[in-house]
């Protein structure tokens, strides 16, 4: 059976084409067929005026009729569409939602920071790595951080926070907001065992690629350090060249490398993990979930 997740983001709209296959064993696979990313950086409109302009809707509506026509070429059978901070904060969300749903059939849902985490979650990385340590995801967009924390085979907690790499770049991201991440962290890592990190989105990503480790091999607290100085010493466009980022990359990368680093820093996890997963990822679990 294909399956097609839709996250509408921040900073960018992913579609996930997915085909889910049962083995001999028993054992369900989710292979993925195809992933496509439209950089439609809606966080820009909202952060700074609350709504989503003309130019980014129209973008917005292309989108997803491209989105349509490629889940009708691969024939899938079920879509799920879901829309994360900044549609949440856009006073014309429900506007576009109807509109997207008149042109092109595509119900788009808008998910709490909450749910957003649970769904990154759904992903159960955690599980497949040793009971001896924590495991503390974090989901780094450009509106919000959605943090979960995993021990002892339990999932105790998980909360999303209003820091993001748009609203960083915009200068949106108060002290108290930073002081609250920091102390919902200690709380909850405190007289736990030893922590690590596990890390999603297109900039931990992008940096793990960069560094050329292994996939099952995870990256240091210092390395992610390291790269922070290196590309925050550069400008945008120098960037683009020297790292081989797009510029949708490339602004953003520095602010998402400052909310790994404090909330590694908070959470004293000296490594992270960087599985190949993301929102649209546990979508298409969570989508599956309710086929079943």
């Amino acid at each position: 059976m294909i399956l097609a997740a839709i996250d509408i983001g921040s900073n960018a709209a992913r579609l996930l084409i997915t085909e889910v296959v049962i083995d001999e064993k028993g054992f369900t696979q989710f292979n993925k067929l195809n992933l496509i990313r439209v950089p439609l950086r809606l966080g820009f409109d909202v952060f700074d005026t609350g709504s989503i302009s003309k130019q980014k809707r129209a973008m917005m509506m292309q989108t997803m009729k491209a989105f349509q026509h490629l889940i009708n070429a691969y024939e899938v059978k079920h879509t799920i569409a879901c829309a994360t901070s900044a549609m949440r904060d856009a006073k014309n969300a429900m506007d576009i939602i109807r509109k997207v749903k008149l042109e092109t059939g595509i119900e788009i849902e808008i998910i709490s920071g909450d749910f957003e985490a649970q769904i990154v979650y759904e992903n159960h990385f955690a599980e497949k790595l040793d009971n001896e340590h924590s495991y503390l995801y974090i989901d780094v967009g450009g509106g919000s951080t959605e943090i979960s924390f995993f021990t002892n085979d339990l999932l105790t907690f998980k909360k999303s926070f209003n820091i993001g790499t748009i609203r960083l770049l915009k200068n949106m991201v108060t002290t108290e907001e930073w002081d609250e991440l920091k102390e919902t962290i200690r709380l909850f890592t405190k007289n736990q065992k030893e922590v690590i990190a596990i890390g999603s989105g297109g900039n931990i990503n992008k940096i793990f690629s960069l560094s050329k480790r292994k996939e099952d091999k995870p990256l240091s607290l210092e390395a992610l350090r390291d790269y922070y100085k290196e590309l925050s010493a550069v400008g945008v466009e120098e960037r683009m060249i020297k790292y081989n980022l797009r510029q949708d990359r490339a602004d953003v990368i520095v602010p998402a490398l400052q909310i790994y680093t404090n909330v590694m820093r908070w959470a004293d996890a000296a490594e992270i993990y960087v599985p190949k997963i993301g929102l649209a990822d546990g979508l298409v679990k969570h989508l599956w979930d309710e086929v079943k």
